[in-house]
């Protein structure tokens, strides 16, 4: 058997990916950071989760698509209403970015109501009969193979899937050449004859989507709690810059490395303070662990802030040899 902390590393790892490619979707439309993009996250989580538990499925991964659908179409309300607006009347940067903040408020809200209050309450002794309180979700069921959870084989696979379908919709199709054309130059795109309006829209979905994608499978590794998108925004915000917030395949390679770094470093770490302090101490270190994600987004910042993406890495390798 693997070892849980390298496996639970590579899990993260594939979840954060996904999740990362999302949000520099957005950006490369939008060309503003989506703070409110975890909680797209988040409501494809409870969405799944709720579908599954309520629904009587077999396994949870049948009810991923669920997840998949509400990110998507969230992700496209966010656009439609707030963002394509504000960007009609001119908004600078700095209002939409604070516009995905005050949508962030409310989308935490609306997860509380909506999840929590009402559903929880309405379906509350269905849910406690099957061992499941919403609050603090509890990690739906997975199945074996050969010993290891299934989310550690499907997570890899559905990243690689997903990096092979975006490389043919960005290269292969007419939509892609669109996409392309419309986030380099939307006025050229338009004389072109191109709808960047709708180009804009799909790509919202698609961001949503991905963001729903890695949501769904969330629910399968870990525990959620409500405060979630808190927590993962650190995460997907690191994996990005440090990939190149520009590059969807940076965004890729972004999201493994803070994924893997965060999970296995800080396992890597209790076990040396518990082996040279005690258990106490090591205990500590959980409540540290965000630190990682945001060193790296530091770190990447101050010596290469277009991230990865950004490098020369042949020209890199031949001044090394």
């Amino acid at each position: 058997m693997i070892d849980p902390t390298i496996s639970n590393a590579i899990v993260y790892g594939c979840l954060y990916a996904m999740m990362c490619v999302g949000l520099t979707v957005t950006y490369l439309t939008t060309k503003v950071p989506n703070f409110a993009h975890t909680d797209f996250v988040v409501i494809a989580i409870f969405s799944s989760a709720t579908t599954f538990i309520l629904g009587n499925f077999s396994s949870p991964y049948l009810t991923v698509p669920v997840a998949v659908l509400t990110g998507g179409v969230v992700a496209v309300l966010m656009y439609l209403l707030v963002l394509k607006p504000l960007t009609k009347r001119g908004a600078n940067i700095v209002v939409l970015m604070i516009s995905t903040l005050a949508v962030d408020i409310i989308l935490t809200a609306l997860i509380g109501a909506i999840f929590i209050d009402y559903i929880g309450t309405t379906y509350g002794r269905i849910l406690a009969n099957k061992g499941y309180y919403l609050f603090a979700l509890n990690q739906l069921p997975d199945f074996q193979i050969f010993g290891e959870r299934g989310i550690l084989l499907v997570a890899p696979a559905v990243l690689v899937l997903m990096t092979i379908s975006l490389n043919y919709l960005l290269k292969r199709t007419r939509f892609g050449v669109a996409m392309r054309a419309s986030i380099e130059n939307p006025n050229l795109a338009k004389v072109v004859g191109v709808n960047v309006e709708r180009v804009y829209l799909v790509s919202w979905f698609i961001a949503g989507a991905l963001a729903g994608l890695g949501g769904g499978l969330y629910s399968i590794q870990s525990p959620t709690p409500q405060a979630t998108s808190s927590f993962l925004i650190v995460d997907i915000f690191a994996g990005s810059v440090l990939g190149g917030i520009f590059s969807i395949y940076g965004a890729i390679a972004g999201g493994l490395i803070v994924g893997i770094s965060e999970t296995y470093v800080i396992r890597v770490l209790t076990v040396l303070v518990n082996n040279t302090y005690g258990f106490e101490a090591g205990a500590q270190l959980d409540a540290f662990q965000k630190g990682i994600p945001l060193g790296i987004m530091i770190i990447t910042l101050l010596i290469i802030p277009r991230g990865l993406a950004s490098v020369d890495w042949r020209g890199l390798l031949r001044r090394l040899k």
